[in-house]
């Protein structure tokens, strides 16, 4: 019997080297659950990315990507460690944030803007050191 598959809405990430973004996202501890050559749907850490190869009408330039992915998972953490040479200097260090989440930029694949995050009062609830 198969799985029910989980509701919510999933990023679709068009990505210039397809195989590139899919050792990016498995080294943020995705697997391959599914897909084709030129769509790819991942899932890790409770959640679920789709990618899909850019076309050639689409943006080519990594500096100009548009695009961004939030994961939101008490294992902030742990993927931050995971990728720690990823991680965006100065202002994406893991760390609590005025809007409420502890939360990591990390730098994708072609510019993808990648950040992970949890709300700060439960990783301070969590840690016994309250809000």
């Amino acid at each position: 019997m198969s799985e029910i598959p989980q509701v919510g809405a999933f990023a679709i990430v068009p990505s210039n080297d397809l195989a590139a973004a899919i050792l990016f996202w498995e080294r943020l501890g995705f697997t391959r659950t599914g897909g084709v050559a030129s769509y790819v749907i991942l899932t890790g850490w409770g959640c679920e990315v789709h990618l899909t190869q850019a076309g050639p009408d689409s943006w080519r330039v990594p500096e100009n990507n548009p695009f961004g992915v939030f994961i939101r998972t008490p294992d902030v953490g742990a993927i931050a460690a995971r990728v720690d040479d990823l991680i965006i200097r100065p202002g994406g260090n893991l760390r609590h944030r005025e809007w409420g989440l502890y939360e990591v930029g990390i730098s994708g694949p072609d510019g993808l803007l990648v950040r992970v995050g949890w709300p700060s009062r439960l990783i301070n609830e969590a840690s016994g050191l309250g809000k």
